[in-house]
């Protein structure tokens, strides 16, 4: 254990690269809290989950094949300004997504509705692949884990800034600001609702993007070729073979696809679990306070975690961030009372921050410095594609075994306890492997005995 406990204040560059986090957050809550709703708005159908579902799949599908390419391309120098033109792609995007309330009579209203989010995803997965290989050349080795840590912990709690001024307008037009005539309600107020909620929130983006923007400089490079779009190709071929050399990348890699997948899986499924399981005046408004109440849990632990991180080793801490994930899968696969649900809120809160932000930084020590952004284009195809394995197998079993029928177990989660026990199993695989020994890695577990 190191006992040193001098404080260094995070540099100008370390706290813009947090405040991309608080940035992309604002969209993250915002998508996973509202924009299901606002597309049912839109287009009122009985198969929202298979729809939602289906779109998502779309998205991670196009990010799939354009991260690796973009990461590859990143290397070459002049990151800040790709990574620019994807972040306004996405702040553009969701401030047109305010359009469509305007639309709603119109029968392809959700159509376009789809295809705006899309594009705003596109953009959004697309910034983070340069977003992610920044920490490199923001930071130091030794910093890696805190800087990370502090920007999910600050994403977190910043993003709950703009979602309280959503969530207020969401309450007015869903329950407060109604007609009713006789036994129908009409919301006259739900679609400006969410108009403004995507306008304040693609605002809050376009402001916490622009310091990074503005002060990054990229130090890790490769020289840039007479044909960059074709050396492109011709590197991404490289890096995987690179990674086929690199077992403990490759092996953590595997292991991150399952516990990662295990993870988006609860955040992406967690409103759609809630409305199933029907649990006695369990709306969607408290639905939505639930995600909130993760975001405010998050940012202390995220903070904590940081600071754990220039305690113990990395490897160890993943550990206990994969175990207590598997917990909540098991909790999940027995859910049945509201204050289960709640208990899972503020479990999934106290580690979500923790064990994304300490797998971002232990990857970024066991990948060359200077191909970061190959590195983590891969990287990311194994985490945006995660979510699609346990959103699939929950979706096919609870079209057998429906979370509202109420027996005494939800059959339809048991993938997610297993999703964690194969992260885990892998991730010991890759802890056997000895890290190079000029890497980041070797150093920390050097200095941390």
């Amino acid at each position: 254990m190191q006992k040193s406990t001098t404080k260094v204040p995070f540099t100008k560059k370390e706290k813009n690269w947090i405040l991309y986090d608080v940035a992309n957050s604002a969209y993250t809550l915002l998508a996973t809290a509202l924009l299901a709703f606002y597309f049912d708005f839109l287009s009122p159908s009985e198969s929202l989950t298979t729809v939602w579902g289906f779109v998502n799949v779309i998205v991670t599908v196009i990010a799939v094949i354009l991260c690796p390419i973009l990461g590859t391309y990143a290397d070459f120098s002049k990151k800040h300004n790709v990574f620019l033109v994807c972040a306004e792609i996405g702040i553009v995007g969701c401030a047109l997504l305010s359009v469509f309330s305007t639309m709603s009579t119109l029968p392809f209203a959700g159509i376009l509705f789809l295809i705006m989010y899309v594009i705003t995803e596109v953009g959004y997965t697309s910034a983070n692949v340069f977003y992610d290989s920044m920490l490199a050349d923001v930071t130091t080795d030794e910093r890696m884990h805190k800087v990370s840590a502090n920007g999910y912990a600050w994403g977190y709690i910043g993003s709950c800034i703009p979602f309280i001024i959503c969530l207020v307008l969401y309450v007015l037009g869903d329950m407060v600001l109604v007609e009713k005539v006789g036994d129908v309600v009409h919301k006259p107020y739900l679609g400006l609702a969410y108009s403004l909620c995507c306008l304040i929130t693609a605002i809050w983006w376009l402001i916490f993007t622009m310091p990074l923007h503005k002060s990054y400089q990229q130090k890790h490079f490769l020289p840039k070729p007479k044909k960059p779009i074709r050396e492109t190709f011709q590197r991404l071929g490289s890096v995987f073979k690179e990674l086929a050399k690199n077992k403990k990348a490759l092996f953590f890699l595997i292991a991150y696809f399952f516990y990662i997948d295990g993870v988006h899986t609860i955040i992406k499924m967690a409103m759609t679990i809630g409305k199933d399981l029907q649990f006695e005046n369990f709306g969607t408004v408290k639905l939505v306070i639930a995600l909130f109440v993760t975001q405010i849990v998050a940012f202390p632990f995220a903070i904590l975690f940081g600071k754990l991180a220039s305690k113990y080793k990395s490897n160890k801490l993943l550990i206990v961030y994969i175990g207590a994930y598997m917990a909540i899968g098991v909790l999940a696969v027995f859910l049945r009372q509201e204050w289960q649900f709640w208990a899972m809120a503020v479990g999934v809160g106290m580690f979500q921050g923790g064990i994304q932000a300490m797998s971002r930084s232990y990857f970024t020590k066991i990948i060359p410095t200077e191909k970061s952004g190959e590195f983590f284009g891969i990287y990311d195809i194994f985490g945006k594609s995660a979510a699609i394995v346990g959103v699939g197998l929950i979706s096919l079993l609870s079209g057998i075994f429906p979370l509202a029928e109420g027996t005494w177990i939800n059959i339809a989660l048991i993938p997610l306890p297993i999703l964690f026990l194969l992260g885990l199993a892998f991730f010991f695989v890759s802890m056997k492997v000895p890290a190079d020994k000029d890497s980041a890695l070797a150093q920390e577990e050097a200095t941390l005995e």
